[in-house]
């Protein structure tokens, strides 16, 4: 096919196209005119914004990087992650399963509001009520506006819950010097485990 029957082929889409510029144009300008559109535009055209990194507040640095790491097996084995906080958390399952699903808790903040709550006789949910009325505080300062007062057998006795459900995972836990002499190292836990009472 030569040059000259190309263009004749060519030439009725061409005015289609020049027919359909002006429309295009008009269509596009008023879809600009909306400000909703404009900011979603923008909006999708900038970088998605960082989630700001995972600060569970309690003042003790080993609790909070173990916390953190509880978020990330949860993500993995959120089974394995629920049946631990309802078989040694006392922790129902439809109630642990709400605040991750339905109210977007970090698996972290429900870990430790649990066993909390074991520490100081309680259950989840009073710990979990005191969160919700702080937002956008750390634990530290939710555990000193319950009724009963934060001591350091309370911490002690969560730290130690913490080292218990990594052995239940089977998940490698690196100890502070602190719990290193208060608990020692895997097959001394274990053994001790097993030890009759």
């Amino acid at each position: 096919m030569n040059r000259n029957a190309r263009r004749a082929q060519a030439g009725p889409r061409v005015a289609w196209l020049r027919g359909c510029l002006p429309a295009l144009l008009a269509c596009v300008s008023a879809v600009s005119a909306f400000p909703g559109v404009a900011v979603a535009q923008e909006a999708a055209a900038a970088p998605a914004a960082t989630a700001p990194a995972y600060d569970p507040g309690t003042g003790d640095a080993w609790l909070d990087r173990q916390l953190a790491d509880v978020n990330r097996y949860a993500e993995r084995y959120p089974d394995a992650f629920i049946d631990e906080l309802v078989r040694y958390g006392g922790a129902r399952r439809g109630y642990v399963q709400a605040l991750l699903q339905q109210h977007g808790w970090a698996a972290g903040d429900i870990w430790f509001a649990c066993f909390w709550g074991q520490a100081i006789g309680a259950s989840c949910r009073e710990p979990v009520q005191a969160r919700t009325r702080l937002p956008g505080e750390g634990w530290r300062a939710v555990v000193e506006s319950l009724a009963v007062a934060p001591e350091n057998l309370h911490w002690r006795a969560v730290r130690h819950a913490l080292v218990a459900s990594y052995d239940h995972w089977d998940r490698p836990v690196r100890l502070d010097a602190l719990l290193q002499r208060q608990l020692g190292d895997r097959a001394r836990r274990d053994a001790a485990a097993r030890a009759p009472d």
